[in-house]
């Protein structure tokens, strides 16, 4: 691979790593470190290392990060139950580097498919909001999938521009993270063809968009909260140039200085960024630099307003562009009609055992969402997923949804059939096919959530010992 690299690219690493030139090289003969990082919001790092079979050693820069070396994890009944996300270890610094507590509302600007986007979710432990937001609408489904798959509820999936959100959430998030499309310098060696895509297009073309989509962050950041930048390229202008050019477009803004850990290194001409190099680190190249918008004596006395309140509204809420939802506490205009179609959800939703806050239910036409804490979906904005998507109703019956069953699990869950890992009817289950209980098991009637040793997996209709699979047919076991 490395006798492919175009030789304006061999010039600049050779004038930016001088005397490790060569140790960088001899990087492209050792094959690329393979990942997984752990869903805290559903397992434990000591759990995984427990029960996943094969020798997992911790991703320094993570404490749910794992390197692996053996096994078919995506081809294990614990990856479809959403117990951990399979990434390349250097991906894993962006979100682990962004300060996020539950209860804040969080961006991913250029989020698919999903790998950052999972863990800023499973940190938010399913308070506030994870706005997860792609400008492809292909890419954005895979994203889609993958918050679902791990059982994210409090979220918003949409596919805009960077300038279209901040046109109507302005200042709204207390976190953002962009991930920015690079000249992928940094995966070369996972990904040959990226250079290909270098060659034709190069550093000079992704600095100028990078600034655009920094540009809009800005605008989509409160006085107080954090931006995360990061790229897998190595190149200057992309990386310290582009924060270099924000921080002074932006006074505004100010640079945050990450701690270093073994292996990683400092920016270059920019003391306070981190950059990963793949012959210092087990991983791909990557950079980071995390910025805060300082907080005016304005926004200081709005903030301590905003605290004091029960509830944070959109400044749009009141515009011809919003329509507010479940601010007031009465049920949400697109619900009426419905309610003779409610008892049967009501009935439903009284088998989870911790419940549901019914003012953020909002049924639009036969779906049912089930709306993150205070969120306030703006007219205009294409959507991909405004909330959970609960389910559907269909001549007077809920049916859930597979959505629904990831963020469940036996304990939460009351009518739940949980089989052992090893049980052949755990992939029987998710390829689709009918499955049946033994002699010595209870009979079980209507929906029931089949888990793997009590991670909910998908939904069945049960009748006697015959369970009806209702596994989402797009997720199935190939």
């Amino acid at each position: 691979m490395r006798q492919d690299l175009p030789e304006p690219f061999r010039i600049q690493m050779q004038e930016l790593l001088g005397v490790e030139y060569d140790a960088y090289l001899e990087s492209f003969d050792a094959p690329p470190a393979a990942g997984l990082r752990v869903n805290t919001a559903k397992w434990t790092p000591a759990e995984a290392a427990g029960k996943l079979g094969v020798p997992l050693r911790p991703v320094p820069w993570t404490d749910n990060g794992f390197y692996y070396n053996s096994g078919r994890l995506s081809k294990d009944p614990y990856y479809y139950a959403g117990l951990y996300y399979l990434q390349e270890p250097s991906a894993m610094a962006p979100a682990r580097f962004l300060p996020v507590k539950p209860g804040d509302r969080v961006l991913d600007l250029c989020a698919a498919p999903g790998g950052k986007s999972t863990e800023l979710g499973a940190r938010l432990k399913g308070r506030g909001l994870l706005w997860a937001n792609d400008i492809s609408n292909s890419r954005a489904k895979a994203l889609l999938k993958n918050l679902e798959l791990f059982g994210i509820a409090n979220i918003c999936v949409s596919s805009e521009g960077p300038d279209r959100l901040a046109q109507f959430y302005p200042e709204y998030f207390d976190s953002v993270l962009v991930d920015a499309p690079c000249s992928g310098e940094g995966m070369f060696r996972r990904e040959p063809d990226m250079v290909k895509d270098w060659t034709e297009r190069g550093p000079e073309y992704y600095a100028l968009l990078q600034a655009e989509i920094l540009k809009q962050a800005v605008k989509l950041l409160r006085p107080g909260g954090y931006l995360m930048y990061s790229t897998c390229t190595f190149s200057g202008i992309e990386d310290e140039g582009n924060v270099l050019r924000l921080l002074e477009e932006h006074p505004e803004m100010e640079l945050v200085p990450l701690k270093r850990f073994a292996g990683a290194c400092g920016g270059i001409g920019l003391e306070g960024c981190l950059r990963l190099f793949p012959h210092k680190v087990e991983g791909e190249g990557h950079f980071l630099a995390l910025m805060r918008k300082k907080m005016t004596e304005t926004a200081r006395a709005d903030a301590l307003k905003a605290a004091q309140a029960e509830t944070r509204q959109n400044p749009q809420a009141e515009t011809e562009n919003a329509v507010r939802v479940e601010i007031s506490g009465h049920a949400p205009a697109e619900t009426r009609g419905h309610s003779k179609m409610l008892p049967e959800l009501t009935a439903f939703l009284s088998k989870y055992r911790s419940g549901w806050d019914e003012r953020r239910f909002l049924i639009n036409g036969e779906s049912v969402y089930y709306l993150p804490e205070n969120f306030i979906p703006a007219k205009g904005i294409r959507y991909l997923r405004t909330g959970l998507l609960a389910g559907n109703l269909k001549n007077g019956r809920f049916e859930p949804s597979q959505a629904l069953a990831m963020t469940l699990n036996a304990d939460t869950f009351a009518d739940s059939i949980s089989f052992e890992h090893e049980d052949e009817r755990v992939v029987r289950y998710l390829k689709g096919e009918t499955v049946f209980l033994r002699e010595d098991e209870p009979e079980r009637q209507g929906w029931q959530l089949i888990c793997v040793d009590g991670y909910g997996l998908g939904f069945a209709k049960a009748a006697g010992r015959t369970l009806k699979n209702k596994y989402y047919p797009g997720w199935r076991w190939m």
